[in-house]
């Protein structure tokens, strides 16, 4: 059995299928890629139980045949060859042989029936969403998620569908980002589901800005999303996630205008002399300046001051600047909207143009 195809056209499938291979596994084969040639086509699928993806490279091939190569030994061969090189890969028996040029490499395979594979129940939802939206739903709101938290439901993105509204919402506990889509949802879809962490990292890499239609599947259990030639299926997180409206500042709010660039270079300037753990940086408002002040237990000291549309009272608030400048890096306008109740309530950021994206980011004692 014999594989022949370009290294241009193989290294893009076997990078993206890649990525999903842990580099420490339970099982040995989870190290493995499963590759299939079937009429003519070569497909590559990786998973860790998790999440899979299966893409198709384009190649010729001499018959039909299923076997698993070691994917990271195999992604670094590919890579290390010359550009546009020819590569010809000879399955027999146990052993896998790749040849190009001059070189010669040869792997031991495991049967492809030992590889496991995700299963998903039958879809109770099917529909199509524009590939550029789920990108940047991803991109405004995944850096909230959690990590490796005990409220597994938090190390994970809500993905919600109502009415003519696709939103993502993710949150640590300490901040939370929420943004909306308007979305045709021309088969009635009404669902809510937690895509695991992973997965939606996976998704943010693999998806472009083309205006391009997802199909998305969706079962009790699973979301199924077919792209180009890539299949991508994730479990879900079984659990509720928490009422996040209720998190949002409630009552009356003193609102402070900012340029965006001049503050994020102000805050990531200030944080330098911040504590290393917490990070805590204050902030102390007064009519039309906002003064930025932290320090360290090394009693370094860093202050700043810049002019902003403030016209509330008199207000001093501590935050984690880390977790300011996470939202003022997804901001797209050039003015950024902070809303204030007090120094122990939530704070609402915003765009000063739109409400599509909303931050909520608790402070913090200092």
């Amino acid at each position: 059995m014999k594989i022949t195809a370009n290294r241009e056209d193989l290294l893009s499938p076997l990078l993206s299928a890649g990525s999903v291979v842990e580099r420490r596994q339970t099982l040995p084969i989870l190290a493995n890629m499963l590759i299939k040639v079937s009429d003519g086509k070569v497909s590559f699928t990786a998973t860790d139980l998790e999440v899979e993806l299966t893409t198709i490279a384009q190649g010729s091939a001499d018959g039909n045949i299923e076997f698993t190569l070691p994917a990271r030994k195999l992604i670094d061969i590919c890579k290390a060859l010359p550009e546009n090189a020819e590569i010809v890969l000879e399955v027999a028996a146990e052993k896998a042989t790749l040849r190009s040029g001059r070189g010669r490499y040869t792997m031991g395979i495991l049967p492809a029936q030992d590889y496991p594979s995700i299963e998903p129940s039958a879809a109770s939802d099917e529909f199509e969403l524009p590939e550029s939206v789920l990108k940047r739903l991803i991109e405004k709101t995944a850096f909230a998620m959690a990590q490796q938290d005990v409220r597994y439901y938090l190390n994970g993105l809500l993905l919600e569908i109502s009415g003519q509204r696709i939103r993502a919402v993710a949150t640590d506990g300490h901040r939370l980002a929420i943004c909306d889509s308007p979305f045709e949802n021309e088969a009635g879809a009404d669902i809510q589901v937690i895509l695991p962490r992973k997965a939606v990292i996976e998704l943010g890499r693999l998806l472009s800005d083309r205006e391009d239609a997802l199909h998305l599947q969706v079962s009790n259990s699973h979301v199924r999303i077919q792209f180009g030639n890539t299949l991508f299926t994730t479990k879900l997180i079984d659990g509720r996630f928490p009422d996040y409206e209720r998190v949002m500042p409630a009552g009356e709010v003193r609102n402070l205008q900012a340029e965006k660039n001049q503050l994020r270079q102000s805050l990531a300037r200030t944080a330098i002399l911040s504590n290393e753990k917490y990070r805590g940086i204050r902030f102390r408002l007064s009519k039309g300046l906002l003064h930025l002040q932290a320090h360290n237990p090394e009693q370094d000291e860093a202050e700043e001051e810049l002019e902003v549309d403030y016209e509330g009272e008199e207000l001093n608030i501590g935050f984690n600047v880390g977790y300011l400048l996470d939202v003022l890096n997804v901001l797209e306008t050039e003015k950024v909207n902070i809303a204030l109740i007090d120094s122990n309530s939530s704070t609402l950021v915003t765009q000063t143009d739109s409400q599509e994206c909303r931050y909520v980011v608790m402070p913090m004692r200092l």
